[in-house]
């Protein structure tokens, strides 16, 4: 695995992110509705993957659209550290990528339309593409 680090904009959350390959093998996906793209983010995960998120506040977390995913996020400063959905036993989720001290090093972002699946389709495609969460070295929030 290679680890990449970065934090939200204040500095209270740390985040490591551990993917199979270097950075330069993948493309972001840059969702298209409007909370994300006045946001700017592009979201980054490999199911092999693993993010690590620790805060020294508590962290909010924002619904949007369907109320499905849950959208961590700092509660100082409110930048968005990732998209995540609570499972049983762990919780999975995608990086805002525009966090990393590196994300240069990341193919252009693609465009994706979560907005256009159902409710059953985007919780099964999340359980196919996102990585496993941990908030403070817990598997839930």
């Amino acid at each position: 695995m290679v680890s990449s680090i970065g934090r939200c904009s204040c500095g209270q959350t740390k985040v490591t992110l551990s993917l199979p390959k270097t950075l330069d093998h993948y493309s972001p996906r840059a969702c298209d509705c409007d909370f994300c793209i006045s946001r700017n983010i592009a979201y980054l995960s490999h199911p092999l993957g693993e993010l690590e998120i620790e805060s020294k506040e508590p962290l909010d977390i924002q619904k949007q659209g369907t109320n499905q995913a849950g959208f961590i996020t700092c509660s100082s400063c409110q930048s968005v550290i990732a998209a995540s959905l609570q499972l049983e036993n762990r919780l999975i989720g995608a990086l805002n990528s525009t966090l990393l001290s590196n994300s240069s090093l990341l193919q252009e972002p693609t465009i994706v339309s979560p907005k256009a699946l159902g409710a059953k389709e985007k919780i099964d495609r999340w359980q196919t593409v996102w990585l496993n969460i941990k908030v403070n070295g817990n598997q839930t929030i």
